[in-house]
């Protein structure tokens, strides 16, 4: 064994497995011994360090970092920067080193087979020794270590298994992912038996059109393989024959131990169903060796996609038709262990997926668990398979240096000989952030020989240049464009390639601005075709507030709809006492830790709809099929019009085909502003939902209002100046605080990190100096003008209110100075009393919707508590706003109800925060809710754009400086 291994740039252990793609996780128990439990651990400063006595308890699998056990040793997050400063070789003199024991009953039946010691993974270094003998060791933190340690196993005696894990490397370099660092053993453990004569590798090859070619290694221990073994190969229980064409090789490959052999079989299976995400069809593959006799030596049973990739010019096809990739990025994840995942919640995450129209994920950046393949080849969704490297802090060195090129290809190899059989892999990915170099050169030349059925990408290839990288890169894949960089270059005459984001619309608290403008973009240029949004989960740890440790593997749930529940809190950046830290970075996902969906899925929800609804004129509505592959026998849907359902039978439309149908008849109030919206759900039971599932909601507006602000709010006959105290604010028994111009909201994370804030704060926006310069009572109305004071110049505002009686009427006009020209808000915000419960309203809705995401949230009438229109993102911030709201009425147990009426569709907020509550809580845990009621009214609000990694919201939900103009009445 080489000294120092864990700062040595090598990859494998001597006695350490090939990669493969035989599933030996599914054996029958009777070839499989699983070691997931209880184990002894200790946890050492150093490698060097001897192991002692004293041994402790730890869960395996699950990182040391969440658990007790490990001590001191907590996450850790960054995002770019290492843990440690210097040279990615020097590691630092504390490197925490857990020791794993256990005893283990070998079965005597496995007395003359071989024995082999699965890992599931382990972060970072690897050392296996049982009884002992040191059996191998092996790095990569996302991809399983096997060691055949036949040599050193007495079946049918307890054998005791030691693993070594080193938690730093010369591998954490090439591991530097946007993500916590942990340790330990993250996946399971278990051991394998086999003959001496065993199944080694399987490679299907299932194209479109039926054509299947199964190539199956048999692998012997012997001085010679065995005669007479022979292979069969069944799909869905008939025979495949042998391809007696092929060469059949038999190759001695050391001369001393180890034989292998190779067969093929091959055959056109008639009238299949070509596997896609819409229409994932799977056929059962099972292989058995058989010795001489006939008996079964060994066998694998895999699940098998026929479908056909390639690249025509500027698409992507699968199946020979360009498909949209509406993806999004995603990690293991849990936040109680880390990055230990089962079977059931990597359902739950492509369940939760598949229902919000995404359909491709990117397995950034590593490897996922290979259940996940499982799921996905199961469910329908495409995957970007990648590799498990970046070297972010420490790219330029790393790409072109040759002590790190064996991990580049070893990685890459490993990866493809894992996942080749999976027919939602699509795309194989060289890693991520990692410069480019001859490293990347040399694992895609490898990768092309290997597998040229499949395309593969790497951003770092193009990333300067999106004509180039041809090499490295079979895809434009770039990271956070803008739009008009990405429009422009599929108008430039240049594009030689697909483009396909690989990371776009940063989901970072209150964000995904503009997603419909992308989609809006990407659906009518020729040349895009979609991209991965950053990212699927909000990466917050379950932190317990008495001492600040993580909950734990075993603790049970302490959530509730997104939020961590008394005593507990998410944790990210810099919680632990890690430094250096990148703070909520982690936090930028489209779903919180507990896996509720923020707002923002809503909205992919329905730009992904398989229906498309548009206005056809003369009482007609143009109904388009956006599915790439199906019709629409499998939805149902119905028409909701005027608070009414009425059934509609879906006219026959195959892919990408339209069709103009009768609107239903509209009836209500004739001078009321009208939609129409169809809500489709799922007709038959799918993989990913049972039937009557909704999964969209598209709209047309049928009638705009016919009616002004004052017919629509009962602001009717003679009126009186409203009444004002001597500083000019509204005075009325409703109001717990007067109506005041508002600047400023609680940044988003996207304005902080993008700079906004910063610039708003210097400006003076949060708590502007207020001073009148007039009030002018009138016969009618009561005038007062302000102006507030800012670093860009004087804002002017005027406000004019009229008393009706039961309701009083606002004017307001604002003048933003030249310097001016980005704030976040125009508007009014005042409080109301305490007691208000319960909130219903006429706009986007029923979750948060704002200028720049307002797609997913359909018009009508919406209501909830609230307590709950507030969404609780980890870092508070602002939150609960309404676009385009006509009306609002907030209600309250033996309280007169209060109804808002707006001149036109505004924004608007109803919580139980101010903006300042919201600003001074690094935490949610931090916030105390008021027992009044604050509402925000805005004339204009600024976009949420994606401004903490990517483009910041576009022009036109920016707002200027000019005049502004808004109306509202008070009942």
């Amino acid at each position: 064994m080489a000294d120092r291994i864990w700062d040595t740039p090598e990859i494998t252990g001597w006695r350490r497995v090939t990669a493969h793609a035989i599933r030996r996780d599914l054996d029958g128990s009777d070839r499989r011994l699983p070691l997931d439990g209880t184990w002894r651990f200790q946890l050492l400063d150093h490698p060097e360090q001897a192991a002692g006595d004293d041994w402790t308890g730890i869960r395996v699998p699950g990182a040391w970092t969440v658990q007790e056990a490990g001590g001191a040793d907590l996450p850790h997050y960054t995002n770019v920067t290492m843990p440690w400063p210097g040279a990615p070789l020097r590691l630092p003199e504390h490197n925490p080193t857990g020791v794993y024991e256990r005893d283990v009953d070998v079965p005597a039946a496995w007395a003359g087979r071989r024995i082999v010691l699965h890992v599931g993974a382990a972060e970072s270094v690897l050392l296996a020794r049982v009884n002992g003998v040191e059996v191998g060791w092996g790095k990569d933190s996302h991809l399983a270590s096997e060691f055949d340690i036949t040599a050193a196993v007495r079946p049918g005696e307890t054998n005791t298994v030691r693993l070594t894990v080193v938690k730093w490397s010369d591998a954490s370099a090439i591991e530097d992912q946007d993500q916590w660092w942990h340790a330990g053993l993250t996946r399971s453990v278990f051991l394998y038996s086999t003959g001496p004569t065993y199944l080694g590798d399987l490679r299907t090859v299932a194209d479109r059109d039926g054509s299947l070619r199964v190539d199956v290694r048999v692998l012997g221990t012997g001085p010679v393989l065995p005669g007479g073994w022979r292979v069969t190969v069944t799909l869905d229980g008939r025979p495949v024959p042998l391809d007696t064409a092929h060469e059949q090789r038999q190759i001695d490959v050391d001369r001393v131990s180890d034989w292998w052999a190779e067969p093929r079989f091959s055959t056109v299976v008639p009238d299949v169903v070509p596997w896609s995400d819409e229409t994932p069809a799977l056929s059962t593959l099972d292989v058995v060796l058989h010795d001489a006799g006939g008996a079964e030596l060994d066998r694998t049973q895999i699940r098998i996609g026929f479908r056909t990739v390639a690249i025509a010019g500027r698409d992507l096809l699968v199946n020979g038709v360009r498909v949209m990739i509406r993806g999004v990025n995603r990690h293991d994840f849990d936040p109680r262990t880390g990055r230990t995942v089962t079977a059931e919640q990597m359902r739950a995450d492509l369940v939760l997926m598949k229902r919000h129209g995404f359909n491709a994920i990117r397995t950034s950046h590593y490897p996922n668990d290979p259940v996940l393949l499982d799921l996905a080849d199961e469910l329908g969704l495409y995957v970007v398979d990648e590799a498990d490297i970046e070297a972010h802090d420490h790219a330029h060195e790393i790409a072109d240096d040759v002590r790190y090129l064996p991990a580049f290809v070893d990685r890459v190899a490993r990866m493809v000989s894992r996942d080749r059989n999976h027919p939602s892999v699509i795309i194989w990915s060289l890693g991520n952030e990692s410069d480019y170099g001859a490293n990347h050169d040399a694992a895609a030349g490898w990768l092309r020989r290997a597998d040229p059925t499949r395309p593969l990408q790497y951003e770092g290839a193009i990333k300067d240049d999106w004509t180039g990288g041809l090499t490295g890169s079979d895809i434009v894949c770039p990271m956070y464009p803008t739009l008009a960089q990405i429009v422009e270059h599929a108008r430039s005459g240049e594009q030689n390639r697909p483009l396909i984001m690989c990371e776009y619309s940063h989901a970072m608290g209150n964000s995904n601005g503009t997603l419909a403008d992308h989609w809006a973009a990407i659906e009518t240029t020729p040349g895009l075709q979609g991209g991965f949004v950053w990212e699927f989960w909000d990466h917050g740890i379950l932190q317990r507030l008495s001492d600040g440790r993580p909950a734990g593997p075993s603790s049970s749930e302490h959530w509730t709809d997104g939020v961590a529940e008394s005593g507990y809190r998410w944790a990210y950046g810099g919680d632990f006492g890690d430094s250096p830290n990148d703070g909520t970075f982690c936090a930028d996902g489209l779903v919180f830790p507990d896996r509720t969906p923020k707002p923002a899925m809503d909205e992919h929800r329905e730009l992904a709809s398989p229906i498309r609804l548009s206005d056809a004129g003369e009482g007609k509505v143009r109904i388009v099929n956006r599915s790439a592959f199906r019709d629409l026998g499998w939805l149902n849907a119905a028409w909701e019009l005027d608070g009414s359902l009425l059934p509609l039978t879906l006219p026959e439309l195959g892919p990408r085909q339209e069709a103009v149908i009768p609107a239903p008849a509209s009836g209500g109030d004739p001078e009321a502003e009208q939609w129409l919206t169809l809500r489709v759900s799922v007709g038959a039971d799918q993989p990913w939902a049972p039937a009557g599932t909704e999964i969209a909601r598209p709209q047309v507006r049928l009638r705009p209002e016919q009616r002004t602000l004052a017919r629509r709010s009962g602001a009717t006959g003679n009126s009186r100046p409203a009444e004002v105290d001597d500083d000019g604010l509204l005075v009325h028994a409703v109001f717990a605080a007067a109506p005041r111009l508002s600047l400023w909201r609680a940044p988003t994370d996207n304005d902080r990190i993008g700079g906004s804030a910063a610039r708003w704060l210097r400006l003076g926006l949060a708590d502007p100096v207020r001073r009148v310069t007039a009030i002018r009572r009138e016969a009618d109305r009561t005038v007062v003008d302000a102006v507030y004071e800012t670093a860009a110049g004087l804002v002017l505002h005027r406000q004019t209110s009229r008393d009706f009686g039961p309701v009083i009427c606002v004017q307001e006009e604002v003048t933003l100075p030249v310097g001016l020209d980005d704030v976040p808000r125009v508007g009014t915000v005042f409080h109301l009393g305490p007691g208000l419960e319960s909130m219903s309203w006429y706009g986007h809705g029923p979750r948060d919707t704002y200028p720049d995401r307002h797609a997913g949230g359909p018009v009508g009438e919406h209501s909830c508590r609230i307590d709950d229109a507030f969404t609780p993102y980890l870092r508070p911030q602002e939150s609960g706003g309404r676009h385009g709201v006509r009306r609002l009425r907030l209600t309250g147990p033996d309280l007169p109800a209060v109804e808002l009426t707006m001149d036109q569709p505004r924004q608007v907020s109803v919580t139980r925060f101010t903006a300042a509550d919201l600003d001074r809580a690094t935490h949610h845990d931090e916030l105390i809710p008021r027992p009044e009621t604050v509402i925000h009214l805005d004339a204009a609000h600024r976009g949420l754009g994606t401004a903490s990694c990517g483009p910041d919201t576009l022009p036109q939900y920016l707002l200027k400086a000019d005049t502004y103009h808004w109306e509202w009445t008070l009942t």
